[in-house]
């Protein structure tokens, strides 16, 4: 385990990258996200301070995700292995808990209700990405994450 200082937009995983690491936020901010054949990006995840990131794929098969910064961050850099994640199992159990809820959102929420489930997961995000970025992860368009605001507004 060994520390690094990032920039903002730098790129620490790209897919197809092997021998992928686990990336511990201790500060700033950073993401996971693919792109798709007709360049259109979308993101997996955000991992504000505290977070762990890391793509599922095993260290010798190419990873499905890139990972860059959103902010100047501090990460403490991991080989993936499984049996030193024991004692970082409560890490690794928020993480399993916020994506299953996550794809149960996207096969049945409406789009208002992933954008709650949105603020309530990530609270102290909202104002430090770009609202296309949370267009993209919560698999809409700006436009249609303006309407979700301006509706959920109009009926407080």
């Amino acid at each position: 385990m060994f520390q690094i200082q990032l920039q903002k937009g730098e790129i620490i995983q790209r897919t197809g990258d092997l021998n992928s690491k686990t990336y511990q936020v201790e500060k700033g901010l950073l993401r996971s996200y693919t792109i798709d054949d007709k360049g259109k990006e979308h993101i997996f995840m955000f991992a504000p301070e505290g977070w762990t990131i890391a793509d599922s794929q095993p260290p010798e098969i190419p990873c499905d995700l890139y990972i860059d910064t959103l902010e100047d961050s501090t990460v403490q850099v991991l080989d993936k292995d499984l049996s030193r994640e024991n004692p970082n199992t409560g890490l690794l159990f928020k993480r399993i808990c916020v994506l299953q809820k996550r794809v149960i959102l996207f096969m049945s929420a409406s789009a208002l209700e992933r954008y709650e489930h949105f603020k309530e997961t990530y609270p102290d995000i909202l104002q430090r990405v770009p609202q296309k970025m949370i267009a993209s992860y919560l698999g809409m368009t700006p436009e249609a994450l303006s309407k979700v605001k301006s509706k959920r507004i109009r009926q407080k």
